[in-house]
């Protein structure tokens, strides 16, 4: 192993608070699940919790493993990081069914008299309901990832602990926006997704696309922090940022084929039906 590598692990230490959180969450969804598939064991089935789980995993296998050590020295490493947080982590949670077994799993005095006002909140559910607006939750979701990788915000973040951890709170919150009109948990209104999805999907799809092509394409190392840096894999820092672009466009690019596929199966099921 390369001593860039070694020392990383070396100083490598599970952040508490992040690790505490996520067991936190994980336990509170877990009891919630099952109090809730008493009633419904259709609709929460146990690929549910499966999924729900391995949302939480794989938040902490990006922000709180040694990856984020190798994250602050390999742009690659960086991409797979975001990668993680943007469009692995948003689905596998939202298709979790979150809301209820989070709040069935809490204290009922935790949820009757802490939370309870936020949630009867007309402002707060009418915001709520703007906020995952597909033209709403796009328009966040993207600019969102376009504006955290200009340059100067990218190398901020990197050089910033705080902002960095923002970063990765903006890149998450902005996603399980984005994913939420496709996935539409229950017990949100569960209106039909339709054809405009795929335009929703291939339309971000094309931004992703965009910004990959040009950090593949660039004739230039385009983030100025990691040139002062010893790459942990002994690649150039152009070689690292082709590396880094190339799985961002391909894996991006899969998971939003990979629903593309699944809505255009599903809408042409449902006309079959309706034909029928």
């Amino acid at each position: 192993m390369p001593p860039e590598c070694r020392a990383i692990f070396e100083e490598w230490s599970p952040p508490l608070f992040l690790t505490m959180a996520v067991i936190l969450f994980a336990v509170v969804y877990t009891h919630g699940w099952f109090a809730i598939r008493k009633t419904r064991p259709t609709l929460f089935s146990t690929w549910r919790l499966t999924a729900f789980l391995l949302g939480l995993a794989i938040i902490w296998l990006a922000i709180a493993s040694p990856l984020d050590g190798f994250a602050d020295a390999s742009l690659s490493a960086h991409m797979v990081e975001h990668l993680l947080l943007m469009s692995f982590v948003p689905p596998l949670l939202l298709l979790g069914y979150p809301v209820v077994p989070l709040l069935r799993g809490l204290p009922h005095a935790v949820t009757a008299h802490i939370l309870a006002p936020f949630i009867r909140s007309k402002f707060l559910r009418r915001l709520g309901g703007l906020l995952v607006m597909p033209i709403v939750a796009w328009l966040v979701m993207n600019l969102i990832f376009l504006g955290w990788h200009i340059p100067t915000a990218y190398d901020f973040a990197l050089e910033h602990e705080r902002w960095h951890d923002f970063e990765h709170i903006c890149f998450l919150g902005s996603s399980i926006l984005f994913w939420w009109p496709i996935i539409r948990p229950w017990p949100s209104h569960t209106h039909r997704t339709g054809w405009s999805m795929l335009l929703y999907l291939v339309t971000a799809d094309i931004v992703n696309t965009a910004l990959s092509a040009f950090l593949a394409f660039c004739d230039r190392p385009v983030y100025s922090y990691y040139y002062k840096l010893s790459n942990p894999f002994h690649i150039s820092p152009m070689s690292d940022q082709m590396a880094g672009a190339v799985m961002m466009w391909v894996m991006g690019s899969l998971v939003f084929l990979v629903a593309i596929i699944f809505i255009t199966l599903n809408l042409l099921q449902s006309q079959k039906r309706f034909t029928a």
